[in-house]
């Protein structure tokens, strides 16, 4: 029989993850461990950057009006969703990406940027330095509450981990001796060293795109 797989990521993703996977022919389990929530901030005079770097929607989702004061930035997202979310928000553009937030560093200073705005959450691995002229926290990700009952859902499956920071409250609500029935699907060697060890099989995925990790996931549910 086949494990279900464990959505961990916030919504709205949570959602459309677990339809994707149930689309294939999976079976899903909704647990988010983080609700991400907008924080006051302050547009900067855009004239000031030569671009906008996202490596995340959720900036788009929880920016705010304050976003529309920085439309003349052409943006450099992290991969394609981010990408479609900054289309929808009304800016251009420039690059959409698929690799982790420092390839997308790279990226931009390839294409010539010089002086970058970051628009990110609290907890995020980029800073101001180098290209990153500033970097700006628009949005925070807080650990939602996880009963026992719920996180006993994780055994016998197959872990979806989409960030360190999931990885790490993964570890936290599994125990050591509790890991072996469970597998973890993760987007990248840093998520699934968060995760510690112990588990049943890891995996990471070959890129970082969604289907990719989805696609990973449901062979290790097979």
């Amino acid at each position: 029989m086949s494990r279900p797989i464990a959505v961990l990521r916030p919504e709205p993703g949570n959602g459309a993850t677990i339809a994707a996977i149930e689309a294939a022919g999976g079976m899903a389990i909704r647990l988010p461990l983080f609700a991400a929530a907008p924080v006051d901030w302050r547009a900067p005079d855009p004239a000031a950057f030569d671009a906008l770097l996202l490596t995340s929607a959720n900036a788009l989702r929880h920016g705010g009006t304050e976003l529309a004061a920085l439309r003349s930035l052409p943006v450099h997202a992290v991969g394609g969703a981010t990408a479609a979310a900054a289309r929808r928000a009304g800016f251009a553009v420039a690059h959409a990406g698929t690799g982790d937030g420092a390839a997308l560093v790279a990226a931009a200073e390839a294409a010539g940027v010089r002086r970058a705005l970051l628009l990110g959450g609290r907890d995020r691995m980029l800073e101001a330095g180098g290209i990153i002229a500033r970097a700006i926290t628009v949005y925070a990700s807080e650990p939602l509450p996880i009963a026992p009952e719920q996180a006993a859902r994780l055994h016998s499956a197959v872990a979806l981990v989409q960030s360190p920071r999931a990885g790490a409250r993964l570890a936290e609500l599994v125990a050591p001796d509790h890991r072996a029935a469970t597998g973890i699907a993760a987007i990248s060697a840093r998520a699934a060293e968060a995760a510690g060890r112990g588990w049943l099989r890891v995996a990471v995925a070959a890129d970082l795109r969604a289907d990719t990790l989805i696609a990973l996931a449901l062979q290790l549910a097979d």
